[in-house]
């Protein structure tokens, strides 16, 4: 009778766990973000830290996913997004050139790039579609490995929309 209730237990947790990977992967899956990197290659570690989500950075944890992407390229739509405005992404003067963003919804997400000068801040933009430039990350960070910000709205995990 205990071992059923484990084995019951162990088999529930499973089909959960299963069942959690099918709602992700049925839901909106980025595609190209960046020119120059069709399969959204990640920044892994470089000499100012690592970009997955969850890395540390000082007293806090990094709460997006970096996905490599070399200055003054092109930034695409991942797929079909509604342009929700621009962001501020710091209130640091020295970190000027890079203090830009954009907010987006698509599907069922809510999301932020960061380090983006859009084209435009509202409208619709279908996937694979310009939507802006990346701003020169090596200015404030020399060094770094280039990249976008990707976080969601309720600063949640955005790895598992990443193939």
């Amino acid at each position: 009778s205990v071992k059923y209730t484990q084995l019951s237990f162990l088999l529930f947790r499973q089909f959960l766990s299963f069942t959690s990977v099918l709602c992700v992967c049925d839901g909106e899956q980025f595609g190209q973000l960046c020119s120059g990197n069709p399969t959204n290659r990640r920044r892994i570690s470089d000499s100012w830290g690592q970009g997955h989500y969850g890395a540390g950075r000082g007293s806090r944890t990094h709460k997006g996913l970096d996905i490599v992407c070399e200055d003054g390229s092109v930034v695409y739509a991942p797929f079909d997004v509604t342009l929700e405005g621009k962001l501020t992404v710091y209130n640091d003067p020295n970190k000027a050139a890079i203090n830009s963003g954009i907010n987006l919804s698509g599907g069922d997400l809510t999301f932020k790039l960061f380090y983006v000068r859009p084209d435009r801040v509202s409208g619709t933009v279908r996937k694979g579609e310009r939507i802006g430039v990346m701003l020169p990350m090596q200015q404030v960070y020399p060094g770094i490995t280039s990249h976008v910000h990707v976080q969601m709205k309720d600063k949640s995990d955005p790895t598992p929309y990443f193939n």
